[in-house]
């Protein structure tokens, strides 16, 4: 046997130089951070950028642009006033938001979204305003409905095999036909006053303790989560967050939550913590939990990233999708009487127009992927708050809307080709 052919035996130099040729594992962020402090931090930081891992910096920075942009240009871009309509703006589109946050984490569309929430604002409208039932109860059956229709969405495509696209753009029109029908002759059912979905965008906690109380709520909650990851990481004996980056992220997040609070509770103009917020947020916190913390939403990412290699796992895929397009239908039927709440009514044309763009653009631009098996549930309130502070800003401009729709066609774009080069660059770093 020739050299060429030997097999190189322990502790001669082929044998060393073969392990020194071997890849060298990818060393945890968190030992990094751990035994490095800051510089661990900024080590960490530009590999993921290098790397093309930029998850919600592009977002954030472009938020503090534009608070830099329109602050400037008027001063009272970051009033009370303003701050509040923001977020009650965002409330209702970005619920609906939510929902496309797990479609296209499943690698799917979902067109059907704005249909599905005008039919479950008229469902309420002429269940509880015309025939005079329980305004609790027509709000839980417009939400069924919204289920239910998201369900049958999922079944065509899951159990039948057509194609998402196709499925839901036939909701898009077929449900945009059963919305009018239910409004009948009436062109629009207003909302009577104190009924529960006028209140879900008009009553504000007026008592300054309610925001700071929220505020508090957030950062314990972040924190405590941080906490528990930290103990459930030690108990399986892997790298875990030292105290000093927990304490730094806390700090972070409290400053951020509290400067929030003290803006809506300013003398100016303040009308308090809106409702909307508050369940905006609690949808989020709910939504975040499923998507990272349980059975199902570790299997909705496994699916959206290969539904094939998923199957193969064991895992229940036509489950997974018909249960995912049942969410993004209860959350749209739930927008849905958000925006009529807004709007002082349920009409024809609720839903319609650029209802569904937006939907969908505040999902991308906050950070989840159109190619599926990636993203947050937080990308929904981030990429929403984009779209909503440039809607504020151009109008408190005096902007015509026409503008607004280029300037947001505009960030929507440019949030899809950063996704388009970030998983170019991940993928020739090895790493998609």
């Amino acid at each position: 046997m020739s050299d060429l052919t030997k097999t190189p035996q322990p502790g001669t130099p082929e044998a060393g130089a073969d392990r020194s040729a071997a890849p060298v594992p990818a060393v945890d962020p968190r030992l990094l951070v751990r035994e490095e402090g800051l510089k661990g931090y900024w080590t960490e930081f530009t590999r993921k950028v290098r790397g093309g891992e930029l998850g919600s910096l592009p977002v954030l920075i472009g938020l503090i642009v534009i608070a830099i942009v329109f602050q400037s240009q008027n001063g009272n871009f970051l009033s009370a006033s303003s701050v509040a309509n923001i977020a009650v703006y965002s409330s209702g589109l970005g619920i609906m938001a939510v929902g496309i946050v797990f479609v296209l984490i499943l690698g799917e569309i979902d067109l059907s979204v704005g249909s599905v929430a005008g039919v479950g604002a008229a469902v309420w409208a002429v269940l509880s305003v015309s025939n005079g039932l329980g305004d609790w109860l027509a709000v839980l059956i417009a939400v069924g409905a919204g289920l239910a229709l998201g369900l049958l969405h999922g079944f065509f495509f899951a159990k039948v095999g057509v194609p998402a696209f196709v499925v839901t753009l036939a909701g898009f029109l077929g449900w945009s036909g059963l919305q009018i029908w239910l409004m009948g002759k009436e062109g629009s059912i207003n909302t009577p006053t104190g009924s529960v979905v006028e209140n879900l965008t008009g009553y504000y906690f007026e008592d300054k303790a309610a925001a700071y109380g929220l505020a508090l709520f957030a950062v314990l909650l972040y924190a405590g989560s941080l906490l528990l990851d930290v103990r459930r990481r030690r108990a399986a004996n892997l790298p875990s967050r030292p105290t000093s980056e927990i304490l730094l992220r806390t700090g972070a997040v409290a400053v951020l939550c509290f400067a929030v609070a003290y803006v809506l509770n300013e003398p100016a103009g303040a009308r308090g913590l809106p409702l909307a917020l508050v369940l905006f947020l609690a949808v989020l916190v709910v939504a975040d939990f499923v998507a990272r913390r349980t059975t199902f939403g570790r299997q909705v990412f496994a699916v959206g990233g290969s539904a094939e290699a998923a199957r193969r796992a064991g895992i229940n895929v036509d489950r997974i999708r018909i249960t995912v397009f049942g969410l993004s239908g209860l959350l749209a039927a739930f927008g849905g009487l958000f925006v009529a709440s807004l709007s002082g009514g349920a009409t024809k044309s609720l839903g319609g127009g650029n209802t569904l763009m937006l939907v969908i653009a505040a999902a991308v631009i906050g950070g989840t992927s159109l190619f599926g098996g990636r993203g947050k549930v937080w990308s929904a309130l981030l990429g929403m708050i984009v779209i909503q502070s440039i809607q504020q800003g151009l109008n408190m401009l005096g902007m015509a809307s026409e503008i607004q729709y280029m300037i947001t066609g505009a960030v929507l774009l440019a949030a899809v080709v950063i996704d388009s080069v970030s998983r170019r660059t991940q993928k020739d770093a090895g790493r998609a």
